[in-house]
């Protein structure tokens, strides 16, 4: 009995390890530039994030007071991140009936609150930017990070319209005979957006800053405490290991 529970484990193992690496495999995520610490990225993330991500999407774990945390007033909150709620106490919930977004767009849109936490920072930020043309498919559009997502590409206006390119590549020792060989997957602007890739790139950086932020406002707050605390552990360590030779130099 053991040994056959000691055996599915290790199967279970053996296959959450290949999933992670035929994802890694398949899919290269670029590194986010996180900085919680700029505060003027988490404000432009935060207007990103209400002005297209809260349409559909809810933040119902965080609240727009405390984006106070990040240098902004609840004027400012009010007047130009609040589209969906009258008070500033209230969470970042949408208005959008779950049934009637799995009617538009074949699913509920999830809650974005603990995102960061869950995909990590680097698959919302390459996500964001590997959004394709794909007229196979109802919305149109399809994403090298999620295939087949049901999301429509919302920022299309800022990036421009990419399409999708599909490279073999020749080895010599490929050639002249028959076997697989990797497909490489690249993306082609095909239309300009308002943006240049490089500001586009920068602004997807700013709301995934925002969405890492969102996903735990109390970090920086965590951080600095916990330095301070072992700060004062070696404070005292000195103070009492310096007690312990005054007690302990008379005795040999």
């Amino acid at each position: 009995m053991k040994n056959a529970l000691m055996k599915k484990l290790f199967v279970i193992c053996c296959l959450i390890f290949a999933n992670y690496a035929v994802a890694a495999e398949d899919v290269h995520l670029d590194r986010a530039p996180i900085d919680l610490r700029d505060q003027v990225s988490l404000q432009r993330g935060a207007q990103l994030f209400a002005n297209y991500c809260l349409s559909c999407h809810s933040a119902a774990y965080m609240r727009y007071n405390s984006l106070n945390e990040i240098g902004l007033s609840d004027d400012q909150i009010q007047n130009n991140l609040m589209f969906a709620s009258d008070k500033v106490g209230n969470t970042m919930s949408v208005a959008m009936q779950k049934e009637d977004a799995k009617a538009w767009f074949g699913a509920a849109p999830p809650d974005l609150t603990v995102t960061s936490r869950s995909r990590g920072a680097d698959w919302i930020y390459t996500y964001l930017r590997t959004f394709y043309r794909d007229e196979s498919r109802s919305l149109g559009w399809n994403n090298l990070v999620y295939e087949n997502a049901a999301m429509p590409h919302v920022l299309y206006e800022l990036q421009g319209i990419q399409v999708l390119q599909v490279e073999t590549p020749k080895t010599e020792a490929s050639v002249g005979k028959e076997h697989a060989t990797h497909a490489v997957k690249k993306l082609m602007l095909e239309t300009p957006g308002k943006l240049t890739p490089t500001q586009y790139d920068k602004a997807m950086a700013d709301l995934t800053n925002y969405m890492v932020y969102m996903g735990e406002p109390a970090k920086l707050t965590r951080v600095r405490w916990g330095i301070l605390v072992l700060f004062g552990l070696g404070i005292m360590f000195i103070i009492f290991y310096a007690m312990k030779l005054e007690f302990w130099k008379d005795i040999k």
